[in-house]
């Protein structure tokens, strides 16, 4: 079974805005409101990602 983790940035009371984040199969995120698609990552490209997202 895949153990998601949403991010601490997620909106709303309920979570149903969010990205998750697994790392089972490879790693693997989601979008909360399309569970069922799937996009699997790299670490270099997650990193890259995360990277983007900081703002560095």
């Amino acid at each position: 079974m895949v153990q998601w983790q949403k991010s601490s940035f997620s909106s709303g009371s309920d979570g149903s805005s969010c990205v998750e984040l697994a790392a089972a199969e490879g790693n693997l995120l989601r979008e909360s409101d399309d569970p069922t698609r799937m996009l699997p990552v790299t670490p270099t490209a997650l990193t890259a990602l995360l990277d983007r997202l900081r703002g560095q």
